[in-house]
C-alpha cells in the first residue's frame, strides 16, 4: 500500500536522474498544455461570440436574397435571385403586419475617409445606411446626441452618426461633436450623434464606421445591385416564430414568389450566425484534442520508458530492499508512484502554460476570461491515467525480480 516510505522514495529516485525526468515532464506538458490552453481559449471566443450576438438581441431576425449560387441539383447549379432592392424593402416595410420593429440597412462601402477641418482619418472606415430603427435592431447605443429622425430617414438628409474611432481620430470630444460638419465621399454630413464603443468583436473595430440615412445611400452611394437587408426585432423572444412566419409571408408577395416555389430570400436569426461560428470552433476543439493526445501519446511512451530504464538500473537495489522484507507490493508501488509523480509534474507545468496561453488569447480578442477549473481538474485525472498507464508494466516487471538474481546484477 502507498505510504510516506514510497513516496521518499519516489522522490530521491526522480532527482537522481534530473535529465531524463526533466525531458518527460517536458513532453507531458506540453500535450496539456495544447489541451488546456486551446479549449480555454475556444470557451472564450465561445463566451465573447455570444456576448457580442447577445447585444444584437435573440428576437430579432434578417431578411436577405437567397444565395443558391453553390447549392447543387441534379447536376445544374441552384438559380441564382436578385438582390432585395431599395423599394422591395421599403414596400415590405409598409406592409408587413406584425408588431414589430422593422429596420432597412445597406453597407455603402468599407473603404470611406471622413474630414473635418484639416484632419481626416484613414481610407478605411465602413459607411452603413440605416433607418430609425437601425440602432435599436442592431444593438447599438449613443455616446452622445441622437438617432435619426422620421424625416432624416425619409428625406435622406445628408445627417451621420459617428463611431467612436472616428471621433477619436478626428481629434473630437462626443459633445463637442454634435452639429459639426464632416465630409464623406466629398459631400458635407451633420454630426447628430456618436456611437458608444462597442470595442473588437474576433479581431475586428466595431467603431470605425459611420451611419447615414439609408435613402441618402440609396441617392448618393448605391449602384444598381447594391442589397439591401431587413431586420425585423420582435417585443419577447416568444414572438420570433409568428413574427418569422408573417415576415416570410409578406416578403413572398412582395418578391412575386409563385405559389408552391421556394422562397427567393432567406430567414436568419440573428444567433444563428453564431451558433455556425461556434459549430466551427468544434472542429478546432476536435483537431486540438488530437493533438493532445498524440502528444500525451508521445509522453506515455517517453515516461515507460524512464521507468523501464530505472528498473534495470536499480536491480541490485530492489534485490536489496527485498532481502531485508519489503514486499512486491511496496516495490510496484514506489514505482508507480515515481510515475505518477512525474505526470502530475508535467500537468502542474502544462495547466498553468495553458492557462496562461488562453488568457492572453482571450485578452487579445477581448473576451472574457474565467478561471477553466473543468479543464484544471480534466488536466489532472488525464495525467494520472496515463501515468499509471505508462507506470504500471514498470512497476510490475519490478515487483517481480527474484532478490537473489537482482542482488547478482551489476
Amino acid at each position: 500500500m502507498f505510504n510516506s516510505e514510497n513516496f521518499r522514495s519516489a522522490l530521491r529516485a526522480i532527482s537522481s536522474q534530473w535529465l531524463r525526468t526533466i525531458l518527460t515532464v517536458l513532453i507531458i506538458a506540453t500535450g496539456i498544455m495544447a489541451l488546456v490552453g486551446i479549449l480555454t481559449t475556444i470557451d472564450a471566443l465561445k463566451a465573447k461570440i455570444n456576448s457580442d450576438f447577445a447585444r444584437m438581441g435573440v428576437n430579432s431576425f434578417s431578411l436577405r436574397a437567397q444565395d443558391n449560387f453553390n447549392r447543387h441539383q441534379d447536376g445544374e447549379k441552384g438559380k441564382v435571385y436578385p438582390q432585395i432592392s431599395f423599394q422591395e424593402a421599403t414596400q415590405f416595410k409598409d406592409i408587413y403586419p406584425h408588431d414589430a420593429l422593422v429596420s432597412i440597412s445597406a453597407n455603402a462601402g468599407f473603404a470611406a475617409t471622413v474630414k473635418f477641418k484639416s484632419l481626416k482619418t484613414n481610407p478605411n472606415v465602413r459607411v452603413i445606411g440605416g433607418d430609425e430603427h437601425y440602432l435599436s435592431v442592431s444593438g447599438y447605443e449613443l455616446e452622445s446626441g441622437r438617432n435619426f429622425s422620421r424625416n432624416e430617414t425619409d428625406d435622406g438628409q445628408n445627417s451621420v452618426i459617428l463611431g467612436a474611432d472616428v471621433i477619436q481620430k478626428l481629434e473630437l470630444s462626443p459633445q463637442e461633436a454634435l452639429e459639426k460638419d464632416v465630409f464623406l465621399g466629398g459631400a458635407r454630413y451633420k454630426i447628430v450623434g456618436v456611437l458608444a464603443s462597442k470595442g473588437s468583436s474576433l479581431g475586428f473595430s466595431n467603431d470605425n464606421q459611420v451611419i447615414i440615412p439609408v435613402r441618402n445611400v440609396k441617392l448618393n452611394m448605391a449602384t444598381q445591385n447594391t442589397p439591401y437587408l431587413v431586420t425585423v426585432s420582435t417585443e419577447r423572444p416568444e414572438l420570433l416564430e409568428t413574427a418569422v412566419d408573417e415576415a416570410i409571408g409578406a416578403m413572398r408577395v412582395v418578391r412575386g414568389d409563385l405559389i408552391g416555389a421556394e422562397e427567393s430570400f432567406e430567414v436568419r436569426k440573428s444567433d444563428s450566425t453564431a451558433n455556425n461560428l461556434i459549430e466551427s470552433l468544434g472542429f478546432i476543439t476536435i483537431a486540438a484534442t488530437i493533438i493532445a493526445i498524440i502528444t500525451l501519446l508521445g509522453a506515455a511512451i517517453g515516461l515507460m520508458n524512464i521507468m523501464l530504464v530505472s528498473v534495470t538500473e536499480r536491480t541490485m537495489e530492489i534485490g536489496l530492499r527485498k532481502s531485508i522484507g519489503a514486499s512486491s507490493r511496496d516495490i510496484r508501488m514506489q514505482f508507480l508512484v515515481e510515475a505518477i509523480l512525474i505526470g502530475q509534474f508535467g500537468g502542474i507545468i502544462g495547466t498553468i502554460l495553458g492557462i496562461s496561453a488562453g488568457y492572453g488569447i482571450a485578452m487579445m480578442v477581448e473576451a472574457s476570461y474565467s478561471t477553466p477549473w473543468f479543464w484544471i481538474m480534466t488536466a489532472v485525472i488525464i495525467c494520472f491515467i496515463v501515468s499509471v498507464v505508462a507506470g504500471i508494466y514498470p512497476a510490475i516487471k519490478a515487483s517481480r525480480l527474484d532478490p537473489i538474481e537482482a542482488l547478482r546484477h551489476e
